[in-house]
C-alpha cells in the first residue's frame, strides 16, 4: 500500500509524517574552505544546493565548549550576534563565491541530525536532515549530503583542566582569526606538532603573548620549517616534559606547573596535542567509519549519498601517527592526574569514578555499584563504552562528550590493556548539538489536537495507525475513539 504521507491526523500536530520543507540536490553542511569549494562545484554544474553553517555560533553554545573547546575565553562580544555575523562575512569572503555560483547560504544554523531508511526506519518519503537556527527547527530533503564540518578540539585532562582557561587550538584561533574576541593574554601552548606549531604563531601575529610550547617527547613533532619559525619568533619549545597542573583564581588559570617543576605564568593554557575529525552526524545517521591514525582518528568510510570533504574526511596525511602521539600523551598525563582529577566536566564524574565504573558523587551508590570496578567489568568481555557512559554518566552531559569521549576511549585502551581502537568511542545520537526543547518541539498546536489531547494516555489508542492514514480505515478508528469502543 502507499503511504499518503500528507494526511491528516487528528492525533499529531500537522501530521504524522510531514513532508520536508523543502528539498535541494544537494546539502553541504559547514561553509569553511572544502563546504564552500563543493557548494560551488554542485551549483556550477546546475543542482541545487543549499549551504549551512552553524557560524555565528552563540555566546551559549561557546560556554558549552560546543562546537569548539572554547575553555570560557571569550571576551563579551560573542554575545552581540549582529557584531558576530559581521565578522562572519570579513573573515570568510568566499562565502559570495557560492552565493555567486547560485547556492542558498544559511549561517547560524545547526544540522542536528541527519535521517535515511534503514534499520529501525523503514517509512520516510526521502533522506532528510535536521536544520535549526535560534528559533526553530525544520527537516530539508536531499539527494546528497555533503558533509564539511572540519575537525574539533581534542580535550585532555590533568589537575586544573576545569576552570576557565583551559581552551582547544582550533578555539583559539576561531576566536583570534574569525571572531577576533579572545580575553586572554599570555597562552603557554601544549603540544609541538604542526597545530600547536601554528597556533603559537597565530597568537603572538595577534598580538598573544606565547609562554612557550611544552612536549612529551624529547624533540619537536611539527615540520623543520614551522619549528625553525617558532624559534625565529623568539618562542621556546621545552621537551621532554609535560603539565603537572594549572593554578588558577576567580578569573581563572593564572599559572602552569611542569613536572620539571618549573612554574610558568599564564591566563590561558592551549590544549594543542591534535584535533579530531567532526563526524557526529555521520554517527548519528549510522553511517560507516574507519580508525585512520594517520588523518586524526576515526573518519567517515564513505557511501553513495554521503560525501565527506575536508578536515571531517581525514587531516593531511602526512605519515604522522597521530594516535600513538596522543597516547604518548594520555601515559604522561595519567601520570600526574590523581583520583579526584576530573574527567568529565559536565557530570563531576572523576578518574576514579570512571575506572571503578562509578556514578557521579550526586547520585546514590549502592553497595552492588561500589563492588564493582573496570576489572571486573572486563572479566564479562571487551568494555563497551556505551554501556560505561551510562553506568557512570560520563559524556552524557551538555557538551555531549566533546570534552571527554576521546580521552575517555585513550583511558579505557590504557587500563584494560588493548590498543587504541580495541575499544570504540561512545556512540554519537541526534541531536548532536545541545539544542533547547522550545527549539526541537513544534507548539503550533492545531485546535483538533488540543480536543484529542487525552489520547496520549489511552493504550494502544494513541495513534491511528500510519498505515491507515487517508485511508476509509481513518474514519473508522476515530469513531471508535470517540464512542469509546478502544476502551
Amino acid at each position: 500500500m502507499e503511504l499518503n504521507f500528507t494526511g491528516t491526523d487528528i492525533c499529531a500536530v500537522n501530521g504524522t509524517r510531514s513532508a520536508p520543507e523543502a528539498r535541494y540536490d544537494v546539502v553541504v553542511v559547514g561553509a569553511g574552505p572544502s563546504g564552500i569549494a563543493a557548494a560551488v562545484e554542485h551549483a556550477t554544474a546546475g543542482k541545487s544546493v543549499l549551504l549551512v553553517d552553524e557560524n555565528p555560533v552563540s555566546g551559549a553554545l561557546m560556554g558549552n565548549d560546543t562546537p569548539l573547546y572554547f575553555g570560557g575565553r571569550m571576551t563579551a562580544a560573542t554575545q552581540n550576534s549582529e557584531r558576530m555575523l559581521e565578522a562572519i562575512f570579513m573573515s570568510m569572503p568566499d562565502l559570495e563565491k557560492a552565493m555567486d555560483a547560485g547556492a542558498e547560504l544559511l549561517l547560524g544554523t545547526t544540522a542536528w541530525g541527519v535521517y535515511r531508511n534503514g534499520p529501525g526506519v523503514a517509512s520516510l518519503p526521502d533522506q532528510v536532515v535536521g536544520l535549526a537556527d535560534a528559533e526553530r527547527s525544520w527537516m530539508v530533503g536531499f539527494g546528497t549530503i555533503v558533509l564539511a564540518t572540519g575537525a574539533r578540539d581534542l580535550a585532555m585532562a590533568f589537575p586544573g583542566w576545569n576552570q576557565p582557561g583551559v581552551m582547544g587550538a582550533a578555539a583559539l584561533q576561531m576566536l583570534l582569526t574569525r571572531y577576533d574576541a579572545f580575553a586572554g593574554r599570555r597562552v603557554l601552548v601544549l603540544g609541538s606538532h604542526d597545530l600547536a606549531l601554528e597556533t603559537a604563531l597565530v597568537a603572538q601575529a595577534r598580538g598573544i603573548e606565547v609562554a612557550g610550547l611544552i612536549e612529551v617527547r624529547d624533540v619537536p613533532q611539527g615540520s623543520a620549517d614551522l619549528v625553525a619559525q617558532v624559534k625565529a619568533a623568539g618562542i621556546s619549545i621545552t621537551c621532554g616534559t609535560t603539565i603537572a597542573s594549572a593554578k588558577g583564581g576567580i578569573d581563572g588559570v593564572e599559572s602552569a606547573t611542569l613536572t620539571s617543576g618549573e612554574t610558568i605564568a599564564c591566563d590561558t593554557v592551549c590544549v594543542a596535542i591534535g584535533l579530531v575529525p567532526s563526524i557526529e552526524l555521520v554517527d548519528a545517521m549510522h553511517g560507516p567509519r574507519a580508525l585512520n591514525p594517520t588523518r586524526g582518528g576515526y573518519v567517515p568510510a564513505g557511501e553513495a549519498s554521503v560525501i565527506a570533504v575536508g578536515d571531517c574526511a581525514g587531516l593531511n596525511d602526512s605519515g604522522f601517527d597521530h594516535i600513538a602521539y596522543r597516547m604518548d600523551w594520555m601515559r604522561a598525563l595519567t601520570a600526574v592526574t590523581t583520583n579526584d582529577t576530573i574527567i568529565c566536566q559536565c557530570e563531576e564524574v572523576t578518574r576514579a569514578d570512571l575506572i571503578g565504573i562509578q556514578p557521579p558523587n550526586y547520585l546514590p551508590r549502592p553497595a552492588a555499584m561500589c563492588a564493582r570496578s573496570l576489572e571486573t567489568l572486563l572479566k564479562d568481555g571487551p568494555a563497551n563504552p556505551d554501556q560505561i557512559k551510562r553506568l557512570t554518566r560520563s559524556g552524557m552531559g551538555v557538551c555531549q562528550g566533546r570534552r571527554c569521549r576521546d580521552q575517555v576511549a585513550m583511558l579505557l585502551a590504557l587500563e584494560s590493556g588493548t590498543p587504541y581502537g580495541t575499544i570504540p568511542l561512545a556512540s554519537h545520537r541526534a541531536p548532536v548539538r545541545p539544542l533547547p526543547l522550545k527549539i526541537l518541539a513544534e507548539w503550533d498546536e492545531p485546535a483538533e489536537m488540543e480536543a484529542a489531547w487525552d489520547v496520549w494516555f489511552g493504550i494502544p489508542t494513541q495513534w491511528v495507525p500510519v498505515e491507515d492514514i487517508g485511508t476509509p480505515y481513518q474514519d473508522e478508528h476515530r469513531e471508535m475513539l470517540y464512542t469509546g469502543m478502544y476502551k
